[in-house]
């Protein structure tokens, strides 16, 4: 199926709100959440930003922000340019929890699946191709005086690295953080729950499955956080104050 084609029947979809797949599922929860959340001004960073859909929820719900976004492949980079041109920052690094250079598997045939470790994939005989990037920590590029309000990282399991090379601008702002963490990916990074869950509570802040927060009920506790994660019922949260 064309990119074309997928896109049409997407918009379809959309516009008769039905929801087939799990990441459909998500993708509607997080632009509700964005849509209740996010104000004129709101300022938003998108971690592994692809072809953009994240910042085109940004720019509808907060034209006024300033936005920034990471993209490390270089055709997706260079498409993010050519499509929002000085209207959003936009930088050719993979986020991690220090900055140096090092190796990338762009997953040509997959390329939702590309990162600094090879996974599982959900395709046969993935085309990789290992690209050199430069890694960088939030906390070195995002001006302090710019209040953060909102974060979208999906980074194919290395979204804990991403957070430990944010931990002043979250523990300032506590922003909303929409991420995904799940098996087959996570797991490659050595990254489990606790992990994650005591890096929230180290920045006062917690975890909820999104439709939860979205319905006002309560947030998770650890053992129900590392439930979602180990029978793989969920693998996108968000994280708030």
């Amino acid at each position: 199926m064309t990119s074309a084609v997928k896109n049409l029947a997407k918009g379809i979809l959309s516009a008769l709100h039905i929801r087939i797949t799990r990441n459909q599922e998500y993708d509607y929860q997080a632009y509700k959440i964005l849509q209740r959340n996010l104000k004129a001004d709101s300022n938003g960073i998108d971690v592994g930003c692809h072809e953009g859909e994240f910042l085109d929820f940004f720019l509808k719900f907060s034209p006024a922000g300033s936005h920034f976004a990471f993209e490390p492949l270089p055709p997706y980079y260079e498409n993010l340019q050519a499509k929002y041109g000085q209207s959003i920052r936009i930088f050719p690094y993979a986020l991690s929890n220090e900055a140096k250079t090092t190796h990338f598997n762009f997953v040509k045939n997959a390329p939702a699946f590309s990162g600094l470790k090879e996974r599982s994939y959900n395709t046969s005989n993935p085309g990789i191709e290992k690209i050199e990037v430069k890694t960088e920590r939030l906390d070195n590029l995002i001006p302090t005086d710019i209040p953060i309000n909102f974060i979208k990282i999906d980074v194919e399991g290395a979204e804990f690295m991403v957070l430990q090379g944010a931990s002043q601008l979250i523990k300032k702002n506590k922003p909303l953080i929409i991420f995904e963490f799940g098996i087959g990916a996570s797991d490659y990074y050595n990254t489990k729950p606790e992990d994650v869950f005591d890096f929230f509570a180290s920045c006062d802040m917690k975890i909820s499955l999104m439709k939860s927060f979205l319905s006002n009920n309560g947030a998770l506790s650890i053992s129900e956080f590392s439930k979602c994660y180990n029978s793989n019922s969920d693998y996108y949260f968000i994280a708030h104050p």
